[in-house]
C-alpha cells in the first residue's frame, strides 16, 4: 500500500497523456468473455496502479478565497455526477485519490468499487475487499457455477435532492448548502449516528479520527476552486464524469441529452439522488 501511494504522490494529469488514450481505446477493443473471466479469476484489478498519473498538487492545493468560485455563481450550477459502469475496470485508483485528498482513515472509505459477478442461475455474488482501493488481485474461489457476467460499479455519495441525511440529523450539523450540495458541518456534529442509519445507500460512517459523521463530498472544495473531484481526475478510462448540467458543452450534460440509458439507486425511496448510473444493470439499482 505504502509502494502505491508513493506512486500516486509523484504524478501528472492523465486525462491528457498518450498513455491515457492508449488505455482507453484498449478497454474499447477488449473482448467481453475475457473481461469476465478476468473479473472472476482476480486477474484485472490492480495492474493499473502504477500507471496512473495524478500530481501530488491536486490533494493539496492552498488557494487564496480571491480564487474560489463564488457561493452566487456556484448557486447558478446544476452539478451532477455520471458512473460509467460499462467503463470501470475496478482498478481503485478513485479511492486512492479519494483517502489522499480528504484524509480518509485507513479501513474507512468515502468512495469503493463493488465487484459483482452472476452465474448462469442468476445468483449474484458482490464483495469489494478493501473497498477495492488495491483492485481486485484476489479471485473468488466460491462460484461453482459457470458465470454469466461480471462488472465492476463505484460507490459514492448521490448528493440526494431529498436526502434523509439532513432530516434525521437532531443538530443541524448536516445540511443541504445553498449550492446543493450535502455537506456536514464537522464543529457540530454529535456523531449519534442517526444520519449514517437513515442514508439507504450505506455511504456514511463516523470517522475514527475527527470522530464526526463523514461522507463522500464530491471534493466540494475542489469543485468551489473550479477543479474536478479527485476521483474524477484519477479514473484511468474516464468512467467517472462530473459537469455542470446548465452549461450545455459540458459532458455531463452532453450525456443528459443523449439516447444513454440512466439511472439512479434505489429510486423509489424518493431521495432524488443526483448522482447517475450508465450501464447499472437491474442488479444493481
Amino acid at each position: 500500500m505504502s509502494l502505491l501511494r508513493s506512486f500516486v504522490s509523484n504524478i501528472i494529469d492523465f486525462e491528457s497523456t498518450p498513455k491515457f488514450e492508449a488505455i482507453e481505446q484498449k478497454m474499447v477493443d477488449r473482448d467481453r468473455r475475457g473481461f469476465i473471466e478476468k473479473v472472476v479469476s482476480g486477474s484485472i484489478g490492480g495492474s493499473l496502479f502504477l500507471m496512473i498519473p495524478m500530481q501530488s498538487s491536486l490533494f493539496a492545493e492552498v488557494l487564496g478565497d480571491n480564487e474560489m468560485i463564488t457561493l452566487e455563481e456556484n448557486k447558478n450550477k446544476n452539478y451532477a455526477f455520471i458512473v460509467d459502469v460499462t467503463g470501470c475496470i475496478g482498478c481503485g485508483s478513485c479511492c486512492v485519490a479519494d483517502r489522499k485528498e480528504n484524509n480518509v482513515p485507513d479501513g474507512q472509505y468515502r468512495t469503493w468499487v463493488e465487484r459483482y459477478v452472476i452465474d448462469i442461475y442468476d445468483t449474484v455474488y458482490v464483495d469489494s475487499p478493501d473497498g477495492g482501493e488495491n483492485g481486485y488481485s484476489v479471485p473468488r474461489d466460491d462460484i461453482k457455477e459457470e458465470v454469466k457476467d461480471a462488472f465492476f460499479v463505484p460507490k459514492l455519495c448521490n448528493m440526494c435532492e431529498e436526502p434523509s441525511c439532513v432530516q434525521v440529523c437532531p443538530v443541524s450539523a448536516t445540511f443541504t448548502s445553498p449550492d446543493n450540495f450535502v455537506l456536514i458541518d464537522k464543529n457540530h456534529c454529535v456523531a449519534c449516528g442517526y444520519c449514517v442509519q437513515a442514508c439507504p445507500y450505506g455511504v456514511r460512517f463516523i470517522n475514527e479520527q475527527t470522530k464526526t459523521a463523514d461522507k463522500c463530498t464530491w471534493c466540494y472544495h475542489r469543485v468551489r476552486k473550479g477543479k474536478l473531484p479527485a476521483c474524477v481526475n484519477a479514473c484511468p478510462t474516464g468512467a467517472r464524469k462530473f459537469g455542470d448540467l446548465n452549461d450545455p458543452q459540458s459532458e455531463v450534460s452532453q450525456i443528459m441529452d443523449s439516447k444513454e440509458i440512466l439511472t439512479v439507486l434505489k429510486k423509489e425511496l424518493g431521495n432524488e439522488p443526483t448522482l447517475y448510473y450508465i450501464g447499472a444493470s437491474q442488479e444493481v439499482v
